[in-house]
């Protein structure tokens, strides 16, 4: 598709352009909403920055792990610049996953430290997740990566920077992807404007999601992203996901349950 551009001979990726128009329209619209809600939106500021952080380095992290394979070439570099280039080829992408967690211990550090309304700000956030990801999928599509298997049904890639995506039809599974993170950002926002499922629309957002994630990845071609027990890392991870907030929408619903009743 359009891979990127060259601006005052510096290549610039599509996925960076689009990440930071995702970034930017996520942090805006968390911020507004957090704003309306408490008169101030200094906090999820804070939260929406440190976090930012948190997935450029969990999103890394679990890419390098992804590629372990390669790892021996760092060790077996000639020298340390050698080596230091090395790290950032192996280290240089993102997988969502990581950098879900990544951004998420990130908040959770800041509003400990901070004691900041978790609960209030996980819940504003959670649709913001969802707008942030729909753009960062626009950008796999235009730059070729994350792409789907061989398909009838498709696009053709000529220019992407992975060479095995390009010359054959492919499903457009980033684009599917996109169009449901987008209408996960809408079902969230209706929740939060409505009040609904207080202190669990991230946990709903982590569920939805990872089912999702789950199935779209049988359709997936780009078979280097490493699998474990048969199934692709991010299959591994959403099992852990759907199940860990599944229990936790269960906890926290029954809680409630049962505050009202005492009440």
């Amino acid at each position: 598709m359009f891979p990127g551009f060259t601006l005052f001979g510096t290549f610039i990726s599509s996925y960076a352009v689009t990440a930071a128009v995702g970034i930017f329209a996520a942090g805006i619209t968390a911020m507004v909403r957090y704003r309306k809600l408490t008169g101030s939106n200094y906090p999820m500021l804070i939260v929406m920055l440190f976090s930012t952080i948190g997935i450029m380095l969990g999103g890394a992290i679990l890419y390098g792990i992804t590629r372990i394979d390669y790892w021996h070439y760092i060790f077996e570099a000639q020298d340390l610049w050698t080596a230091i280039k090395l790290i950032g080829a192996i280290f240089g992408g993102l997988v969502f996953y990581g950098g879900l967690f990544g951004g998420m211990i990130a908040a959770g550090i800041v509003i400990k430290v901070n004691k900041y309304p978790g609960e209030l700000i996980t819940d504003v956030a959670a649709p913001s997740a969802a707008l942030f990801h729909a753009f960062g999928r626009i950008g796999c599509f235009l730059g070729g990566c994350c792409y789907g298997i061989e398909s009838d049904f498709g696009f053709v890639f000529t220019h992407s920077l992975n060479s095995s995506a390009n010359g054959v039809r492919r499903l457009p599974v980033q684009l599917f992807e996109s169009g449901y993170e987008f209408i996960l950002f809408f079902v969230l926002s209706y929740l939060l404007k409505k009040g609904r499922l207080k202190g669990r629309l991230i946990a709903l957002y982590l569920l939805l999601y990872a089912v999702f994630r789950f199935v779209i990845e049988y359709f997936r071609g780009d078979e280097y992203r490493g699998f474990v027990l048969g199934l692709s890392t991010s299959q591994f991870i959403s099992i852990f996901v759907v199940v860990g907030s599944s229990i936790y929408l269960a906890l926290r619903t029954l809680r409630e349950k049962h505050e009202l009743d005492n009440a």
